[in-house]
């Protein structure tokens, strides 16, 4: 439910990541200050509180409790009512916020979305997506980690949001869909890609067929479909990839006097490259397929990470994803 008074409104899980409170605190006033919608700051007041006396812009909503990364996601939910993340959903569902951010435990984000504010007709199970960087423009991968176990009618739906994302969100038009495999002709890969690829086939998706990791850092795709399994796998290397690169390099280039010389001519490139490949750019996703926004960040998120999760947020929000997602599944 959007303001009455027009004015965007996002409401941020203050307990959420390994850097809350402080970092949140910081990101989620530089999204106010530098984005000029509402910003709801959800949290402990004996731990949020003395933080908003040094900010400003914030509006602030008590919560007494916090659900924990160990914590089982459903459980938590449900037994930890009052919690920051539940609060967040709940202020969405009562039409009090138009998108929550979290940084926290992403089973129990999946969870509050599910059992708060209920999932798209036609769902059958929400995803999670995530941004990669690749030599032409963003890709889109998901699942990401929320469903380890899938069906092949599972990735086809994961498929159609991930083109509304791409398309109405990032501006992507008629982005391209491939399906993650360890080989790229017709007939490859286990049981589940085979069967989802005969579905895709049957969508008015632009559906380009299997694509291999080589091909997914390429660029070759601008929405890449994996079960929850793989594609958490995928990401995770990559991640592990770049910063094992980046620290190589900055191990062997001072070893001589010519690579401290090399090293200073490369540096703003390296730089730039470095800047291109940072998750934190992208803050953070929204979880698709839940009928509201909510936007997972990641748990190592910093201030900057939180700040630009909560513009994704809006974005989103403006660009009516959950209302999208709906009008293609019903067609």
């Amino acid at each position: 439910m959007a303001s009455t008074s027009g004015r965007l409104r996002v409401a941020v899980d203050g307990m959420g990541g390994d850097g809350a409170p402080e970092e949140v605190v910081l990101g989620a006033a530089a999204a106010a200050r530098d984005f000029g919608f509402e910003v709801i700051l959800v949290g402990q007041p004996h731990r949020v509180q003395p933080l908003l006396d040094s900010q400003s812009g914030l509006r602030f909503v008590p919560a007494s409790q916090v659900v924990e990364m160990t914590d089982h996601p459903a459980q938590a939910v449900r037994s930890k009512s009052d919690s920051s993340m539940v609060v967040c959903a709940r202020l969405c569902k009562e039409g009090e916020a138009d998108a929550w951010v979290s940084a926290g435990n992403s089973g129990a984000i999946m969870a509050a979305g599910i059992l708060l504010q209920g999932r798209i007709r036609g769902v059958d199970r929400p995803a999670l997506g995530v941004l990669l960087p690749t030599r032409r423009q963003p890709v889109y991968l998901l699942d990401a980690g929320a469903n380890v176990d899938c069906k092949s009618e599972y990735l086809v739906q994961f498929a159609q949001m991930g083109a509304v994302y791409m398309e109405k969100v990032v501006g992507r038009a008629n982005p391209r869909v491939g399906l993650l495999s360890n080989g790229e002709e017709e007939g490859k890969g286990n049981e589940l890609v085979r069967e989802a690829y005969e579905r895709l086939k049957r969508t008015p998706l632009n559906f380009v067929g299997n694509v291999e990791p080589k091909d997914l850092l390429a660029g070759a795709v601008e929405v890449a479909v994996a079960d929850g399994f793989v594609g958490n796998v995928a990401i995770k290397m990559a991640e592990a990839t770049a910063d094992f690169v980046f620290r190589a390099l900055r191990e062997e280039i001072p070893r001589s006097l010519v690579g401290k010389l090399g090293g200073l001519m490369i540096r703003p490139g390296v730089r730039r490259i470095r800047g291109r490949m940072d998750w934190r750019e992208f803050g953070g996703a929204p979880l698709l397929g839940i009928d509201g926004i909510a936007v997972v960040a990641h748990g190592r998120s910093d201030a900057r990470a939180l700040r630009n999760a909560i513009g994704v947020a809006a974005q989103a929000v403006r660009a009516d994803l959950a209302g999208k997602i709906r009008e293609v599944l019903a067609r």
